[in-house]
């Protein structure tokens, strides 16, 4: 199961949460926190009494990295005994796409940055089996309302789950839906295609003029290129 959203949406305190309420279940989950370059969450979450592995992706964008890494966190669950393996990735980028097909993916965010930021959210929400709305709490009924109707306009068939990472609102829903989810066999596949992330940026150029950059790139008027041999 893959955990994502953008930086500050409470992503790891509801799945602190969930993760309480799988354990109440009799389950027996194991956790792998991918950052990029610094992380005291596996504090958080030792304190539950469950596996947690933690994973910097620094240079790399970190649902580039966890994408990369998904056998080897498996692996790892597996040596834990565990049951069911949470992957709460970074999700820094909004056209990032972490999710394999047969994983529960669950996108949380939060209703404060705005009415319209579902609809700013590429493959990270709209690919998303589950839309975890947090910070409900801090605005109007009607502006939970809006929020709501954009996440739908973005993503039809998600599940809407409104969570609070505080009181733990929410959890007992989340946890249900993860406990129901089937387990995962046989090949996996991506559910969308991740950043264009080819060029000569990526691998540490510094120069700014477009004659020292080569890689797929885009251009102000939309149009992508492939510059390169």
């Amino acid at each position: 199961m893959v955990v994502a959203g953008t930086p500050g949406s409470g992503k790891t305190s509801v799945l602190m949460h969930a993760v309480r309420d799988l354990k109440s279940a009799g389950m027996n989950p194991a956790l792998v926190k991918i950052d990029c370059l610094w992380t005291e969450d596996d504090r958080r979450f030792q304190r539950l009494e469950v596996p947690v592995s933690i994973g910097l992706s620094r240079e790399m964008c970190p649902d580039h990295y966890a994408i990369y890494n998904v056998e080897e966190m498996m692996d790892w669950a597996m040596k834990q005994k565990a049951d069911v393996l949470l992957n709460e990735t970074a999700g820094l980028c909004l056209r990032c796409a972490p999710y394999p097909d047969k994983c529960l993916a669950i996108c949380v965010i939060d209703v404060t940055t705005g009415p319209n930021s579902p609809l700013k959210v590429g493959p990270l929400l709209t690919t998303a089996d589950v839309v975890v709305m947090t910070k409900g709490d801090l605005v109007s009924q009607a502006e939970r309302e809006v929020f709501r109707e954009r996440i739908i306009e973005a993503n039809p068939k998600c599940r809407i789950v409104e969570a609070n990472g505080l009181s733990g609102k929410g959890s007992s829903e989340l946890g249900e839906l993860m406990r129901g989810w089937p387990d995962v066999s046989g090949e996996m596949v991506l559910r969308h295609n991740p950043p264009l992330a080819v060029c000569t940026l990526c691998t540490g150029e510094l120069r700014v003029s477009k004659e020292h950059h080569r890689g797929v790139l885009r251009h102000l008027d939309g149009f992508t290129e492939y510059n390169g041999e």
